[in-house]
């Protein structure tokens, strides 16, 4: 019987092949991405995965996943503390602050889950 190798380089492409099943495949080269795709990053992964999974697995394997979850993670948190913030300063007076703490922790918490809704909305689940 033939002895396949289990990896070839083609020169006139410059790809590697791997031997899989019989059948040599790409050897894709996935960009190097070190970045943590974090809360937002992961919820918009889920939402690709059931609501729109033809694109998902278009970037899964386009090596574009990655990438794409890391930035919106980035973005989506930045512009949640930027909202955060707006509002803070909106509705956070300093009297309220010297006043009535628990007020204030429970006005600082609506914000925030306030934000998130916007993020969800405008970034996440679209």
């Amino acid at each position: 019987s033939m002895k396949f190798k289990p990896r070839i380089h083609d020169n006139r492409n410059g790809l590697d092949y791997v031997l899989t099943d019989h059948y040599y495949l790409p050897a894709l080269r996935l960009p190097e991405d070190r970045r943590p795709i974090g809360r937002w990053g992961r919820l918009h992964s889920k939402y690709l995965k059931t609501s729109r999974p033809v694109l998902y697995q278009a970037l899964l394997l386009s090596g574009k996943l990655y990438p794409i979850l890391a930035d919106l993670d980035e973005q989506a948190a930045e512009r949640c503390r930027l909202i955060v913030q707006q509002r803070q300063a909106e509705g956070i007076t300093e009297e309220l602050k010297a006043a009535d703490p628990v007020r204030r922790v429970q006005t600082m918490n609506s914000i925030r889950s306030r934000a998130e809704e916007i993020i969800q909305a405008e970034m996440i689940y679209v």
